[in-house]
């Protein structure tokens, strides 16, 4: 059996589990919950069902990632890096 290649993570307590997205240059940030987070990907959560562009960038801590929405099902929303 092969190992996998990117270990999954959910955020710890030194980690903040609240991410910003910002859909559009300029526009203002979105704000919403994340729920694991890996290498190649992270699963967000929202407050209510949301319709996301295809591309956009998410902004965790200090790092600042350009995102792609890989699937969505009701409230949560699965992108890659």
């Amino acid at each position: 059996m092969h190992p996998r290649r990117f270990a999954r993570v959910r955020p710890s307590g030194c980690v903040s589990s609240v991410v910003k997205l910002q859909l559009e240059p300029k526009a203002p940030l979105i704000e919403c919950r994340l729920v694991d987070y890996s290498a190649g990907g992270a699963c967000l959560e929202f407050a209510k069902p949301i319709q996301l562009p295809e591309r956009f960038e998410m902004f965790h801590g200090n790092t600042k990632k350009r995102c792609r929405r890989v699937w969505s099902k009701g409230v949560r929303v699965g992108v890659s890096f």
